[in-house]
């Protein structure tokens, strides 16, 4: 069976290292025979708020289109104040909405991970070093995207990994980490 495979570059800015790391990952993930679909968040109308009775922005509903669709998500965004972007949050924070990607139960603290089945990957990239980030803050970025993201909804993640320090890394360096992307997408398919 192929592998569908939803790649979301949450970067802002067209033409980021995020997008060439997406693009490396769906390299990979096409050279092991998956079929791929990219959204750039820079091509998306993010919304302006949360009203969860409000109709969403068709680039939106696209971004729920493609999460459905997908065996497996992956999200690469940069780390901007401790979190990703907050266009990016935002989109989170209106299509990962009750109803969709998960249903609390009437009663109790419970809820029912409505994206069951499918699994994650995340690149995060920094300015601050990831063992800094690690030691100095506890990796808050992977942490958000690992539980209260992938496994609130039900999405099993497999690899979340941050890649830093973007303006301290040599040519070499960032070669190093889009071949690790295309081997992570490899893996994923």
């Amino acid at each position: 069976m192929t592998k569908r495979i939803f790649i979301w570059v949450a970067h802002p800015k067209p033409g980021s290292l995020n997008a060439a790391l997406a693009e490396r990952y769906a390299a990979g993930a096409r050279a092991k025979g998956a079929e791929v679909r990219i959204m750039h968040l820079s091509d998306m109308a993010t919304e302006t708020g949360y009203d969860a009775d409000a109709t969403l922005s068709p680039d939106v509903q696209a971004w729920q289109d493609n999460i459905r669709w997908a065996d497996h998500v992956m999200i690469v965004h940069p780390y901007w104040w401790g979190a990703m972007p907050a266009q990016a949050k935002a989109v989170m924070d209106a299509g990962l909405q009750s109803g969709f990607a998960y249903k609390y139960h009437r009663r109790g603290m419970g809820w029912d991970k409505l994206l069951e089945g499918r699994t994650g990957d995340a690149i995060i990239t920094s300015d601050t070093p990831p063992l800094i980030d690690t030691l100095l803050y506890r990796s808050p970025g992977r942490r958000v995207m690992r539980n209260q993201v992938m496994k609130f909804v039900g999405v099993k993640p497999k690899t979340v990994v941050q890649l830093g320090s973007v303006k301290l890394a040599t040519p070499e360096k960032i070669a190093g980490w889009l071949t690790r992307a295309e081997h992570m997408g490899a893996a994923a398919a």
